[in-house]
């Protein structure tokens, strides 16, 4: 079984839009490790299973959407009040009231399932650079699953990465997954 042929609506109904960030710096025992997760996104997926170059994906994400969703280190756990601060800075970070949305376009599509890779083009508060997703999908049943990954180096886009007090950093690189769930055939 192969993920259906055709063009796929995709989005929080039949997918998981994550980003890993991993704190640094001499402050780094303080900080925590953060998993987010977007609760507004939507794209479309043009899918062709026999003709892989043939496959197109379009994302658009609304930053503000981006809540945490698991924490890890630190000396304490991350309250709700550090989560409503977190969700301050990233709205500073990500220049929403300027940028109010995160673009992905691919370019070409290459290799066959299991494994593919995406090239595209993804946009971050207006600065455009090419990335490479790495795709694999794993059949099984009525659905197959389709986990997408890559990781991108913030000040590429112009993004300035979290700093408190110059001890706590959060690190340049941060890793985007999707994993989507479609209709097999």
């Amino acid at each position: 079984m192969t993920p259906k042929s055709g063009t796929h609506d995709i989005g929080p109904s039949n997918g998981q839009l994550t980003v890993n960030t991993y704190v640094g710096g001499m402050g780094s025992k303080m900080g925590h490790d953060l998993v987010l997760q977007a609760s507004r996104w939507s794209g479309t997926l043009n899918l062709d299973p026999d003709n892989p170059s043939a496959s197109s994906v379009q994302v658009t994400i609304d930053p503000r959407s981006l809540e945490v969703i698991q924490a890890s280190g630190g000396v304490k756990a991350l309250s709700d009040k550090d989560k409503r601060e977190i969700a301050q800075n990233q709205e500073k970070t990500l220049q929403v009231d300027r940028f109010p949305e995160i673009t992905f376009e691919s370019t070409s599509v290459n290799g066959s399932a299991p494994r593919l890779s995406v090239d595209g083009n993804l946009t971050i508060v207006g600065n455009t650079r090419p990335v490479t997703l790495d795709v694999e999908v794993d059949d099984a049943g009525a659905n197959s699953k389709v986990t997408a990954k890559t990781t991108i180096v913030q000040t590429d886009f112009g993004v300035k990465p979290y700093s408190k007090l110059g001890a706590l950093k959060v690190k340049d690189p941060v890793d985007l997954q999707i994993v989507l769930t479609l209709p097999s055939t």
